[in-house]
């Protein structure tokens, strides 16, 4: 048993001390100078920032169409991917926006359109995907919607007469 232990020691510390090189001179500083920005630059997100990040449309009137536009500017360092805007309901529709890269520095927008539905006061979220530190940045559009004075009215159901 000692034998087998002793020729076990002896091949480990052959097998240890036999390597040719120093793993220190193996590495390239040119790839650790790459890793080193890489890294430096996964932690630089863009910043989406909104000239409002609430709009309310006031009192308007069951089944108005209205609209309006959120302005954007990317004020990261690296550029802004906007991947998808939605919103809480089909009854609000967000469109026109670029799918292309936003620099630094640069400017955007997109169009929300309501189309009035709903009684009273009215509030509905757009969630907007994009490559930011969050992932999703989510702005409102809220309006009081007043029912049509001209819209038909609704018949009221009558109860029927009872028979003895």
């Amino acid at each position: 048993m000692k034998r087998v232990v002793l020729v076990l020691s002896a091949i480990c510390l052959i097998a240890f001390t036999s390597c040719k090189e120093d793993a220190a001179t193996k590495v390239d500083d040119k790839k650790v100078a790459e890793a080193t920005e890489r890294d430096a630059n996964a932690s630089n997100f863009p910043v989406i920032e909104f000239d409002k990040v609430e709009h309310d449309f006031g009192e308007i009137l069951s089944g108005t169409n209205v609209e309006t536009v959120f302005n954007y500017k990317n004020t990261g360092k690296s550029p802004l991917v906007i991947t998808d805007i939605k919103s809480s309901c089909g009854c609000t529709i967000p469109k026109d926006w670029s799918k292309e890269p936003l620099a630094p520095g640069a400017s955007g927008s997109f169009t929300v359109k309501f189309n009035g539905k709903g009684t009273n006061k009215v509030s509905k979220a757009i969630t907007v995907t994009a490559n930011t530190e969050k992932g999703r940045e989510v702005v409102k559009i809220s309006a009081f919607v007043k029912p049509d004075p001209n819209a038909p009215k609704k018949a009221t159901p009558t109860a029927s007469p009872v028979i003895k």
